[in-house]
């Protein structure tokens, strides 16, 4: 539909009059009119009747008016999205039940007046183009692993280097243990199956495992964190890796350990 004819409808209807209308617009009556009887012509009713009084609105135009006015809202929001310095701010992240959720909802907690357009894209590489691009704003990434480096224009700062826990079930061999080392945990299997080639945590949890041994196991389906959580809980021999400040419930009868790593501590580093 024509932007400007629903505009124009919607003036009207607020000023009761079309000559009001039209001052408000900054255009003539006559176009006012016209840009109404094209709006009526598209949609086959009539939405005002003139009287002494005014233009009032018809009982189409009564059904009609909320509708145009959400019309309205969505085409300048549409148009507040690609410009710059009122659009959301576009942001991507891993994961969104991670710890940069946590981190983001802080943002927001001290700067409501910010509209944030979280994405999730595939990996480090993926963000990096789109930020280059102006596709995003930003992204929070792993993104100073060896080798990496960063095109002309995109720049990194440290955000924080996070701590690793082991995460377990109560019959897990290490269910009681107050802290780990990293070579403890040589030759035992941890379960990762959200590990997907050419992604920058994965290039980091493998070479995590081959400074200390560990086997990363990522065969299986991935349904996701609640599932995971199940087949961990239940389990003697699956750990699985977990952030320190990633945000996780579950149901008071899985019972499950998060165990830090200490000497060295494993740091996730997010830029």
């Amino acid at each position: 539909m024509d932007v400007m004819a629903m505009r124009t409808f919607v003036a009207v209807a607020d000023a009761g009059q079309f000559q009001e209308a039209a001052t408000g617009l900054s255009i003539t009556p006559q176009a006012v009119s016209k840009r109404v009887a094209a709006l009526e012509r598209e949609l086959g009713v009539q939405l005002f009747t003139r009287d002494a009084r005014g233009a009032r609105l018809t009982i189409d135009g009564q059904a009609f008016l909320p509708h145009a006015r959400t019309f309205l809202h969505s085409a300048e929001r549409a148009v507040a999205s690609v410009r710059p310095g009122h659009r959301a701010l576009r942001i991507d992240v891993i994961g969104r039940q991670l710890s940069l959720a946590g981190l983001l909802r802080g943002f927001h907690r001290a700067h409501p007046e910010v509209e944030l357009d979280v994405v999730t894209l595939f990996d480090s590489d993926t963000a990096i183009t789109a930020v280059r691009d102006g596709t995003i704003d930003a992204t929070f990434r792993a993104v100073t692993m060896p080798g990496r480096q960063l095109p002309s224009g995109v720049e990194a700062t440290s955000i924080f280097d996070e701590p690793l826990h082991l995460f377990t079930g109560p019959r897990h061999e290490f269910a009681n243990a107050p802290a780990l080392t990293p070579a403890q945990l040589a030759g035992r299997r941890i379960w990762m199956p959200g590990n997907l080639p050419g992604t920058e945590w994965t290039a980091y949890y493998d070479e995590l495992a081959t400074t200390f041994g560990i086997t990363i196991d990522s065969v299986g389906p991935d349904f996701g964190i609640e599932p995971l959580l199940d087949t961990i809980a239940g389990s003697t021999t699956l750990a699985t890796f977990v952030s320190e400040q990633t945000p996780l419930v579950w149901p008071a009868g899985h019972d499950l350990r998060r165990i830090p790593l200490k000497d060295p501590i494993p740091l996730y580093p997010t830029r």
